[in-house]
């Protein structure tokens, strides 16, 4: 049974909030959080779960999430980490509370929660300069620094183990057509099960670390909009995620773009042998993990969101036949960068705390 404080309190907010709630919704929403007399609302695009928009009031603009799959301890352990790395300076949305005194509302099995935009802007992956690579590296490694410190259990939701039922599940609706996604997808799971190391650096991870979530002025990556897929795991294979979406452009690798990210994340946290030595097959699993997931949400999906998830399979399937070899995209130029990017010096120094 939820608290009432958790629930809507004087004019209850009766209506059901779906994917797109109308106006007078989420006017009703500004007006439960005190975010001033609502203007206007637009919808932000998120590979997420969740539904988000910008609603600008007479106060400002502000981020409203609308989450309808995660169960309530889920939710509160997302607001709670987003508390946390804001005490410690990370710039990251900050849950506003409700006028209950609750960081958000449930109604109709959904949870509502707001904070205050962060000013800055999007930058397509195609755009981004070296100088915002090695900010996004850099601000990687501070959070995987504060996350240390954040003692709260949040289950890993990408473990292999995890990853690998999705796919036997997903395994049975395939048409028996698509031979060579299966092999190459069967494959996949049956090396990784036996080569990745478990035995790793872990912490607080991103999870999906993208262009579409962070927000920059010139090369100052100024703040993260999204945590939905925050949880516990390896840093490294936080790291390999961030490579597959910003080192990836027009059907390759990148190598400049690989070195400016990892040159800004180890200018806090340099990585450790045993990490440089998982890092090709992390980022094998990062992209068989999003295009395991992707086959998952297309057969659950509507009609009209399957399009775009299949875009999302088909570009990191093409990613995978890359970090296989399969075929040509870059991967050896990285593979040597890899072979050759431990520094012994470097890692024995000693290494910066918060």
């Amino acid at each position: 049974m939820l608290s009432t404080e958790a629930k809507l309190t004087e004019k209850a907010f009766a209506a059901n909030i779906l994917s797109q709630p109308k106006a007078t919704e989420l006017a009703d929403i500004a007006e439960e959080f005190s975010l001033g007399e609502f203007f206007s609302a637009a919808g932000l695009h998120r590979e997420s779960a969740n539904s988000f928009f910008i609603l600008e009031t007479k106060r400002g603009k502000f981020v409203v999430s609308i989450e309808g799959i995660k169960s309530e301890s889920e939710v509160k352990h997302d607001i709670e980490l987003l508390l946390f790395l804001r005490r410690h300076g990370f710039q990251c949305l900050q849950p506003l509370k409700s006028r209950g005194g609750q960081h958000y509302l449930h109604t109709d099995g959904r949870f509502i929660s707001a904070s205050r935009n962060i000013d800055g802007v999007e930058v397509p992956v195609g755009n981004l300069t070296r100088g915002q690579l090695a900010a996004s590296g850099h601000v990687l490694a501070d959070l995987h620094l504060i996350g240390r410190g954040y003692k709260k259990g949040v289950e890993n939701r990408f473990s292999f183990t995890r990853v690998a039922a999705l796919y036997q599940e997903v395994r049975k609706n395939l048409p028996a057509h698509l031979k060579t996604i299966v092999r190459v997808l069967d494959d996949e799971v049956n090396y990784l099960e036996g080569y990745l190391d478990n035995n790793l650096p872990k912490g607080i991870i991103h999870g999906n670390l993208s262009w579409e979530s962070m927000k920059f002025k010139g090369a100052r990556l100024v703040g993260i909009m999204d945590f939905d897929r925050a949880c516990r795991g390896k840093f490294i294979c936080d790291l390999a995620t961030t490579v597959n979406a910003l080192c990836y452009y027009e059907g390759r690798y990148h190598l400049d773009r690989f070195e400016e990210l990892i040159a800004g994340y180890e200018s806090l946290r340099p990585l450790s042998l045993p990490e440089w030595d998982s890092f090709p097959n992390e980022l094998r699993f990062s992209a068989l993990r999003t295009a395991v997931i992707s086959l998952h949400d297309f057969y659950l999906r509507k009609n009209g969101e399957r399009q775009r998830i299949q875009k999302t399979f088909i570009d990191f399937f093409e990613r995978l036949l890359i970090l296989r070899r399969e075929k040509d995209g870059g991967m050896e130029d990285l593979l040597l960068s890899m072979a050759t990017g431990y520094d012994y010096r470097k890692y024995q120094k000693s290494k910066p705390s918060r």
